[in-house]
């Protein structure tokens, strides 16, 4: 499911916007900031897209910086909009917004199936163990939304091509029992023929290899206007890194284990032969 433009990344343009109109105006997120009634840090925020700006405060950054642009300010209302997963409740800390209008997700796992693969009973038993707290509403929205999620990979209009690496110990954790499992790498085998996905295995007699710091996620943006951006989830929150030497590093850090996993038919036969050995009907 994609809109034409979500908030998320409106507010990405947003904030680059603003971002260029203080340094043509010659001046400093120290220099601005107390003339806009903001602190250093709030303004910040503001120009890493972390927060938005409404209306009235990019006037008064226009009359500041002696800058007009009425098309900017009809971004800063469709900014404002809330995104299609806010109906469920879902805060997505911005990474669904994203996705969204990603054109291309890098996904390396290690203990998780990945969210764009993952069939309706595993997520529903990762969701009930992983957030103290949710009622049943909560769990079934963030399912509902996992769900609209997924469709994407199927989108006749605007496609999300999704290349997958997973960790062997993705495929051998039983979440939630040998019936689930099953189904499970049934389902990974079947999305492995798609042809937007391309999934690879990292088997255990690899070793030791890069990834072993821990999952991320690198989102890549078919306008060219929209950098890559790697994505990486803790157990409170989530993090978007686009400095672009970091993201650079993130994506050859992803080559090195595309190239040291199982090439991807391999890896469809090792998810099927694991499927039969450690989750026999």
């Amino acid at each position: 499911m994609a809109t034409k433009s979500s908030p998320t990344l409106l507010r990405r343009r947003v904030a680059r916007k603003l971002r260029r109109m203080r340094e043509a105006a010659n001046l400093t997120l120290a220099e601005a900031a107390p003339l806009l009634d903001k602190t250093r840090s709030a303004l910040g925020r503001i120009e890493n897209a972390e927060t938005v700006a409404d209306v009235h405060l990019v006037r008064s950054m226009m009359d500041l910086y002696d800058q007009f642009d009425t098309d900017l300010l009809d971004l800063v209302r469709q900014a404002m909009r809330p995104g299609w997963w806010v109906a469920y409740g879902v805060r997505d800390r911005g990474f669904i917004g994203l996705e969204t209008e990603a054109s291309t997700s890098l996904d390396f796992q290690l203990m998780y199936v990945p969210g764009l693969l993952q069939t309706e009973a595993y997520m529903r038993a990762v969701f009930s163990t992983g957030k103290v707290g949710w009622s049943r509403k909560e769990l079934e929205n963030q399912i509902t939304a996992r769900l609209i999620r997924q469709k994407r990979l199927m989108d006749d209009t605007t496609p999300l091509a999704l290349t997958a690496i997973v960790d062997e110990a993705v495929l051998r954790k039983p979440v939630d029992g040998s019936p689930v499992m099953r189904a499970q790498l049934h389902h990974l085998f079947k999305a492995s023929q798609l042809e937007t996905v391309t999934l690879q295995v990292l088997p255990d007699s690899l070793g030791a290899h890069l990834g072993m710091d821990g999952a991320f996620t690198i989102l890549e943006f078919a306008d060219e206007e929209y950098p890559s951006l790697l994505y990486v989830e803790y157990p409170t929150g989530g993090v978007h890194v686009e400095r672009p030497a970091e993201v650079r590093e993130a994506k050859l850090i992803f080559d090195k284990l595309r190239s040291a996993a199982l090439p991807p038919q391999e890896s469809a036969a090792f998810i099927e032969r694991t499927a039969d050995e450690r989750y026999p009907s």
